[in-house]
């Protein structure tokens, strides 16, 4: 054990991971139990200290399993530095975009069901939505040359966005205030009716609203909201204790501060955990990006895509559903991926819900072909690597996201992954 900025941390606190009253928990292992080098792993562990040691971010909770089994959970630095509230491993964060992994597998589990097709159009189920066009040059539209599907939606190519660039429909989106918390699912369908497209539907990957769109429609296809869809199809099947829109009551002191750069290496304030509107049920159920969570319920979240759609006798997904969204969906035309944290490395594809490496990246000689991944605006981010057989979850609450803490701690653990261990 040490001490880092006041805070009394282990490097392996596979003994403190907590447990929930409900559910098995995952079972817990040794480095050497699962094919990896415990000095490499710490080594891992290490770097994430000095990230929060230097104050790139005010603490960090990590978690690494391998085989089914957690061989390191880890809580650095302060979950709040004004009141040296020291960070544990059952801090509630904000996972904004990690949200839509979440969203996309309700969608999927309809789809497993047969409630819609892949190719459908979008407005077969959403009416209101049929005949966008889509913008052209100077203000003027052309109509597209067909409708949105859902497989649009679920691998981003819809022709929406997100509003947070600089073109003409960008700024359209912010005049229309399309994410305003104090709306409805149904609100912003209405907006997207009065705005046109970026694109042509199929034709170019664009990060976008979409997949809030997609949650509006979970809830028109099974009749429910998405809160209580995602309750009772998700998170109580797969023991998500602490996964919801808002944090209750009871919960509140295991939130997170949320940080933000103040310069000259200090952090301020951007969201007080005291006054968050994430302690309030919102009225804008965001299936892009309205969730909160821990580290132990994430975790349990990728052990089941990892597993084939299955976690301890539960079964959400078929194998080979998870497996078609997790192979890249994008068309030739549409790529590479136009975020800031793919910008440069073309050997990724994104499949339905998440992005997807299918080729090595010359940046990074331990980046692994078949892992999938996505993060979240406050510097979350999760790593699933099926040949590794590795989930990785990571969180932070650090605004704008940055990528350097889940680059850096991905790269040192799959170093620590034993190569005679690995399936081939």
């Amino acid at each position: 054990m040490k001490m880092l900025n006041g805070c009394l941390v282990g490097w392996l606190l596979v003994l403190t991971l907590p447990r929930m009253a409900r559910g098995d928990e995952l079972a817990r292992a040794t480095p050497e139990d699962v094919g990896m080098s415990a000095v490499r792993l710490a080594r891992a562990a290490k770097e994430v200290e000095e990230l929060v040691a230097k104050r790139e971010f005010a603490g960090v909770v990590t978690v690494v399993a391998r085989n089914g089994k957690v061989v390191q959970c880890q809580a650095v630095g302060m979950m709040d530095l004004e009141t040296a509230k020291p960070m544990t491993t059952n801090t509630i964060f904000r996972i904004y975009s990690m949200t839509k992994p979440i969203t996309t597998v309700a969608a999927m589990m309809l789809w497993e069901e047969g409630k819609f097709g892949l190719d459908e159009p979008v407005c077969k189920y959403i009416p209101q939505l049929k005949g966008l066009r889509v913008y052209a040059v100077k203000g003027e539209t052309v109509a597209s040359q067909r409708e949105i599907s859902l497989r649009d939606l679920m691998r981003h190519t819809s022709g929406l966005i997100d509003a947070f660039g600089d073109s003409p429909v960008d700024r359209m989106y912010r005049d229309k205030n399309l994410l305003d918390p104090n709306s409805t699912q149904q609100d912003l369908v209405t907006k997207l009716t009065t705005l046109p497209l970026q694109d042509q539907p199929g034709t170019r990957f664009h990060y976008s609203v979409s997949t809030d769109v997609l949650g509006r429609l979970v809830e028109v296809i099974s009749g429910k909201s998405l809160d209580v869809y995602l309750e009772q199809r998700i998170f109580k099947p797969l023991d998500m204790v602490d996964t919801g829109f808002y944090i209750p009551a009871s919960k509140a002191d295991r939130f997170a501060t949320n940080y933000g750069p103040a310069g000259r290496g200090r952090l301020k304030v951007i969201d007080d955990p005291t006054k968050s509107v994430f302690l309030i049920p919102p009225k804008f159920l965001s299936g892009g990006g309205g969730l909160v969570s821990t580290a132990r319920d994430y975790t349990r979240f990728c052990q089941m895509l990892l597993d084939g759609g299955k976690l301890q006798g539960v079964r959400l997904l078929k194998p080979e559903t998870i497996q078609l969204m997790t192979h890249n969906q994008l068309p030739p035309e549409a790529l590479p991926l136009t975020v800031t944290t793919s910008k440069g490395d073309k050997g990724l594809g994104f499949g339905l819900g998440f992005a997807v490496r299918m080729a090595p990246n010359p940046d990074d000689t331990k980046a692994v072909i078949g892992e999938y991944h996505w993060g979240g605006a406050a510097s979350t981010a999760f790593a699933v690597c099926p040949s590794n057989q590795t989930v990785l979850v990571v969180l932070a609450q650090h605004i704008p996201f940055k990528a350097k803490l889940i680059d850096t701690f991905k790269r040192a653990v799959n170093a620590a992954v034993e190569p005679d261990s690995i399936r081939r």
